[in-house]
C-alpha cells in the first residue's frame, strides 16, 4: 500500500519550501520529494542575486523614487503584451503579483527576518516610449543574504516541520508519474536514485535502486524549468527570436531539466507560452564551473560600449541594462551566438556586477565591513577582478590595437571591422566634450546620474573610453545565457492546474517557474526583473494555502 500524506510537493526550491512552510503553518503533513541530493536543497533561488520586485517600498521613497502601483501596472502590461487567448490567466495573476508587491509583500518577509540592500537597483530600464517595454523607475531590492537570505525562513520553517513529524524530506526521489484516480490527482510514483555525494549544483547520478508510490488529499508541482536542457529549450526556440543558438551557457544546473511538464501532460495539465522564455546576453564562461557548460550573468551598468560579433555597433536603445529580449532578438539575427562590450577599468570598477550568490560575498554573508570595503572603495568588487584576471572570455590591453589584436584571438572565425569599430569609439569620445549629446547612450548614462543610486555604486562618471586615465581597455565576449522559462502550467488564481477545457484538475497543483510563475505565464512575453524569486515566493504561498485550505 502506498505511503500517505496530506499533500506531497514535487521539489525543494523556494516555490515547494514556501508551499511547504505554509502547510506545515496549518498542521497539515507534507512529503517533499527532490530528485537531487540534499546538498541542493533550495534548488535554483540559492543561486540567486535575491533580487525582489517591490512598489513604492521605503527603499525607493529613501532613494527619492516616487513609484505607485498604477505607475508599476502600466509596466508591467507594456512589457507583457499579452495578446493570446490562454493568456486569460496570466493577466489575472500579473495584476494579483501587482497588488501584492505593491502591498503586503515586502511586510510579510520583513516579518520572516528578510531585509534589503538599502540602494535600490535599476534592471530593464527600456529606453522607448512610456507605454513600452521597461521599468519607469529602479524597483530592483537586493535581499541581505541574497538567495541564501531569501531561503533561511522557509528552510528553517520546513525543517522545524521536520523535528514535529510533519514533513518528511525525500532526496533522491525522482517522480515518473502522477497518479489520476476517477479523473483527480491522488499521488505520485518514481523512482529512487542511488546516493550522491555530488556539491550543490553538480550533476548527479541517475542510477535506479528502486522504486515508490505515495498518495495525497493533493500534490503541488514545483519542479522548476527548462533552463539546464538546452533540447528542450531549442525546440521551443520563438521564432520571433529567430534561431537559437548554436552555443549557449547555462544559467542554472543541468537538474532544471523540466521533466515534471510532459509528465503532469499525461496527467491532463494544459501546458502553454513553452515559447516564452527569458535568457540573458551577457553571459561569460565561468572559470571555475559547478556544472556543465556554467555560465555567470554579467549584470552591466549603461556605459559599456556594445558591439556585435562584427564590430556593429548595436542599435539604440540596445543599451547595457535596457531591454534583454529586445538585444538578444537583434544579436540572433546577426548570424553569430557571441557579442562584444569595450569598456574601461573606470567603468569595470562602477558598473560591472556579477549575478549570484557566490559572486557576491559581501552581500550573501552580510558582511557591512566588506560591503563598504567593495562596493564603496577604490577598485571593482574581488569576484569581478577574478574574472578579469581569469576568465576566458576577457581582454586586458592598455591601446585599441592590442584590445582588437585579443578579440581577433578569441573569435579568430570572425572577420572583425576594427575599421568600424575604431571610427565608433572615437567619435562617441569626441560627444563627451560637451555637456550635452546627440548620442543617446551618452545622453542616457547621464540621465542614470540623476538617479542617487546609479550615481552613488552603479554609473561611472561619463569618461572618453580612450583616456588613458581611465585604462587598461577591456573588451568581453558574450554569450546567449539561459535562464527562466516564462510559460507552463496553466494555474487558477488558487494555484490549481487546469485542463485544455479550463477545468481545474481535482488534487493538482502548480507553484514557481513550473507554472510560469502563475497562470501559465503571468509575464507574458518580457519580464521586469525582480519578478522570478519573487514569482516562486507568490505562487508558493498561494498553493500552500489553497491546499492547506481545501484538506
Amino acid at each position: 500500500m502506498a505511503e500517505q500524506a496530506d499533500a506531497i510537493v514535487i521539489g525543494a526550491g523556494l516555490a515547494g519550501l514556501v508551499a511547504t512552510a505554509e502547510l506545515v503553518a496549518a498542521g497539515k503533513r507534507v512529503i517533499v520529494l527532490e530528485q537531487e541530493p540534499e546538498a541542493s536543497f533550495g534548488g535554483q533561488a540559492w543561486w540567486s542575486f535575491g533580487g525582489l520586485f517591490l512598489i513604492d517600498s521605503p527603499e525607493q521613497r529613501r532613494m527619492g523614487v516616487h513609484d505607485s502601483h498604477e505607475l508599476a501596472r502600466q509596466d508591467w502590461f507594456a512589457s507583457a503584451e499579452f495578446d493570446r487567448e490562454e493568456d486569460v490567466w496570466g493577466r489575472q495573476w500579473a495584476e494579483a503579483y501587482l497588488a501584492f508587491a505593491a502591498g503586503e509583500k515586502r511586510a510579510w518577509l520583513h516579518r520572516k527576518g528578510v531585509r534589503f540592500f538599502p540602494v535600490v537597483g535599476w534592471a530593464e530600464r527600456g529606453g522607448y516610449t512610456a507605454t513600452g517595454h521597461g521599468n519607469s523607475v529602479p524597483r530592483f531590492h537586493i535581499t541581505w543574504g541574497t538567495g541564501p537570505g531569501i531561503l533561511e525562513p522557509f528552510v528553517k520553517a520546513v525543517r522545524a516541520g521536520v523535528e514535529a513529524g510533519l514533513v518528511e524530506l525525500k532526496f533522491r526521489h525522482r517522480v515518473d508519474e502522477l497518479t489520476v484516480t476517477n479523473s483527480a490527482v491522488t499521488g505520485v510514483s518514481g523512482s529512487i536514485l542511488a546516493d550522491d555525494d555530488a556539491e550543490r549544483g553538480a550533476a548527479s547520478n541517475r542510477d535506479v535502486t528502486g522504486d515508490f508510490a505515495l498518495q495525497a488529499g493533493a500534490v503541488i508541482v514545483a519542479s522548476g524549468g527548462i533552463g539546464g536542457n538546452h533540447e528542450l529549450v531549442r525546440a521551443a526556440w520563438p521564432e520571433w527570436l529567430g534561431t537559437a543558438p548554436t552555443t549557449m551557457l547555462s544559467g542554472v544546473p543541468a537538474h532544471v531539466d523540466g521533466r515534471m511538464l510532459a509528465i503532469s501532460e499525461r496527467a491532463g495539465a494544459n501546458s502553454i507560452n513553452g515559447d516564452r522564455m527569458w535568457h540573458y546576453v551577457e553571459g561569460i564562461t565561468n572559470y571555475a564551473p559547478v556544472w556543465e557548460k556554467h555560465g555567470i550573468r554579467i549584470l552591466p551598468g549603461p556605459s559599456s560600449l556594445w558591439f556585435d560579433a562584427t564590430g556593429t555597433r548595436l542599435p539604440i536603445p540596445l543599451f547595457p541594462g535596457f531591454d534583454t529580449l529586445g538585444t538578444l532578438e537583434y544579436l540572433r539575427s546577426t548570424g553569430y551566438d557571441h557579442s562584444w562590450f569595450v569598456l574601461t577599468q573606470s567603468i569595470i570598477e562602477k558598473e560591472f556586477a556579477l549575478s549570484g550568490s557566490e559572486q557576491n560575498p559581501d552581500l550573501t554573508g552580510k558582511s557591512i565591513p566588506l560591503m563598504l570595503k567593495q562596493r564603496l572603495g577604490k577598485g571593482a568588487t574581488p569576484p569581478v577582478e577574478a574574472f578579469k584576471e581569469r576568465g576566458e572570455d576577457f581582454v586586458v590591453a592598455e591601446s585599441l590595437d592590442e584590445l582588437f589584436a585579443g578579440m581577433k584571438r578569441l573569435s579568430p572565425e570572425v572577420e572583425l571591422d576594427t575599421v568600424t569599430m575604431r571610427h565608433e569609439i572615437e567619435a562617441r569620445d569626441r560627444e563627451l566634450d560637451n555637456r550635452f549629446s546627440k548620442d543617446a547612450q551618452v545622453t542616457a548614462l547621464r540621465g542614470a546620474r540623476a538617479y542617487r543610486g546609479d550615481r552613488l555604486i552603479r554609473v561611472a562618471k561619463p569618461h572618453k573610453i580612450l583616456d588613458p586615465d581611465h585604462h587598461p581597455l577591456i573588451a568581453v565576449k558574450l554569450h546567449v545565457l539561459t535562464r527562466k522559462s516564462l510559460g507552463g502550467l496553466q494555474t487558477d488564481l488558487q494555484g490549481r492546474v487546469l485542463d485544455a477545457g479550463g477545468t481545474p484538475i481535482a488534487g493538482l497543483y502548480a507553484a514557481g517557474e513550473v507554472s510560469g510563475f502563475g497562470g501559465g505565464g503571468m509575464h507574458g512575453y518580457r519580464a521586469l526583473e525582480g519578478t522570478f524569486v519573487g514569482g516562486c515566493l507568490f505562487t508558493g504561498r498561494v498553493a500552500g494555502r489553497s491546499v492547506a485550505g481545501g484538506l
